[in-house]
């Protein structure tokens, strides 16, 4: 790849973030220097739904070959960005409780379907974590169940709803954060199990995913002992492209959680920490706390590490070669103008009768 090539296409290795509800000058500016694959919509980004329908166009457009992944974090729950008048699911527990597959995937479709109306194409979600420690203070109701059994059956219906109605899935946390007993958010975890135990529950529900065809996967920050004693899953060329890449034979779009979360950014600085998620596998790294800035050095840092052979410019075509793939199949429709919905098709799908129905089925269940 020339040094030309490389600077106009690293930017699709990173899904950013930004302030406000309008795009910023300064994201644009990025996407126009580097390219950008995605940006994460938070409930910083969010006014109300016609806004967010403009926005999401506004976003897939930024990147020039392929759109951008206008991305979310909608799990239900206290894990949701978009809210009333959007439906607003229980958590996900409710549906493990439930052990109905076919409840799973009503409302995975509806969810689908609303995300899908204002233009978002891919959604962090079915959380694949085995709620195994009920001390977990940062999974908790988020998982679909304590059996992994359950949560590979209920997750493996949700992502091909998901994708069925056109939204790319994203199954997480890899290898498991469901035992833990700390918050990656504030520190970095210790997950301290075998790699048999490993193998019996943790893996059992993304073994499932990759199945059943998910499209991207993302990775915890967790440190795993049994399977690597020093770096943090994410940033572990063993867990990442050893486990879930050839042993478990993932073929989708890897990503990265938040790189500026305390779990990574206590020990290593941005930047540092893109170049060796890229490194270790990742397709992609999330930067969300919304600096441009910092999504321009964590590029650069990329960019000079490939000039410098720390980085392999074949592990940078490999992953660009996953997004391309991938963005073929889940994000052309967001950047689409003739694909965009109305105000008035907005009112009559978002939180519609039968969408509320399928959440208060779910609630029964809390």
């Amino acid at each position: 790849m020339s040094p030309s090539a490389l600077r106009r296409q690293i930017g699709q290795l990173l899904i950013g973030s930004f302030r406000g509800h309008e795009v910023p000058v300064e994201l644009t500016s990025l996407a126009l220097e580097f390219s950008l694959g995605g940006a994460t919509l938070f409930a910083r980004n969010v006014a109300e739904p016609e806004q967010v329908a403009t926005l999401a166009f506004d976003v897939a457009r930024l990147a020039t070959d392929l759109p951008a992944w206008v991305s979310v974090d909608q799990e239900g729950g206290r894990v949701a960005r978009l809210r009333a008048p959007f439906t607003e699911w229980p958590p996900m527990a409710t549906l493990g409780r439930s052990g109905d597959v076919r409840l799973a995937e009503r409302f995975a479709r509806a969810l689908a379907i609303e995300l899908r109306a204002v233009g978002v194409t891919l959604d962090f979600a079915p959380v694949l974590d085995v709620h195994t420690n009920a001390k977990n203070p940062v999974i908790g109701d988020r998982a679909l169940s304590d059996r992994a059994e359950d949560v590979a059956r209920l997750g493996e219906t949700i992502i091909e709803a998901l994708q069925g109605e056109g939204v790319s899935a994203c199954g997480k946390h890899f290898p498991g954060h469901g035992d833990t007993s700390t918050d990656s958010h504030l520190e970095l975890p210790l997950v301290e199990h075998p790699p048999e135990r490993l193998h019996a529950v943790e893996f059992v529900p993304f073994r499932a995913a990759v199945r059943a065809g998910v499209a991207s996967i993302m990775t915890a920050h967790v440190l795993v002992p049994a399977l690597d004693e020093e770096r943090p899953a994410t940033l572990s060329r063993r867990i990442v492209a050893d486990l879930l890449r050839d042993e478990l034979g993932f073929e989708g779009v890897i990503v990265s959680d938040d790189l500026e979360m305390k779990a990574i950014n206590d020990q290593y600085d941005v930047a540092r920490a893109a170049v060796l998620a890229i490194e270790a596998g990742c397709d992609a790294v999330l930067i969300c706390g919304g600096d441009v800035d910092v999504q321009a050095a964590a590029l650069e840092s990329l960019i000079h590490a490939v000039e410098e052979g720390r980085l392999s410019s074949g592990r940078v075509e490999d992953a660009l070669a996953r997004h391309a793939r991938t963005k073929r199949r889940f994000a052309w429709a967001a950047a689409d103008p003739q694909r965009r919905v109305t105000a008035r098709q907005l009112r009559q799908t978002l939180g519609c009768e039968s969408h509320q129905l399928i959440a208060d089925e779910m609630a029964r269940f809390a």
